[in-house]
């Protein structure tokens, strides 16, 4: 059977976990390579800082400057740009020069589904929700 009719055909045990055959969205591979698990924890090591959850967070809707999202985040600019910094090597995040002021913005639309997921989760733990099916 060709590979592209594979994901109709449901080759789990009964007591497996079925795994959707396609990805979100669709288009990215669903082989685990090295590279990819190793960025993927790249980027959820990102995730693990209160600050840079709120920094993101805040870029979730429209583009800020460093003084708008180290109030935001609750910290110095300081901290925010070297937060920031961090977040633009794990390509979380772009910047670019308004005069002599760096305006950042989210790179598309995944990290705002890791963070709305992540917030989600939390919900669950904190708020005693119950966990979806």
């Amino acid at each position: 059977m060709p590979r592209e009719h594979l994901s109709s055909v449901d080759t789990t045990a009964a007591t497996e976990p079925t795994v959707p055959s396609e990805p979100i969205g669709g288009r990215h591979a669903e082989e685990l390579s090295p590279d990819r698990v190793d960025q993927a924890a790249a980027i959820h090591a990102m995730l693990a800082d209160p600050t840079r959850i709120r920094i993101l967070w805040a870029l979730r809707d429209a583009e800020a400057g460093v003084g708008a999202l180290a109030e935001s985040a609750g910290c110095s600019p300081t901290a925010a740009s070297q937060h920031l910094s961090k977040l633009r090597l794990a390509g979380l995040v772009q910047s670019r020069a308004e005069g002599t002021a760096r305006i950042y913005r989210l790179v598309g639309g995944h990290v705002v589904r890791l963070l709305t997921e992540s917030l989600a989760q939390a919900d669950h733990t904190v708020n005693g929700q119950p966990h979806h099916g």
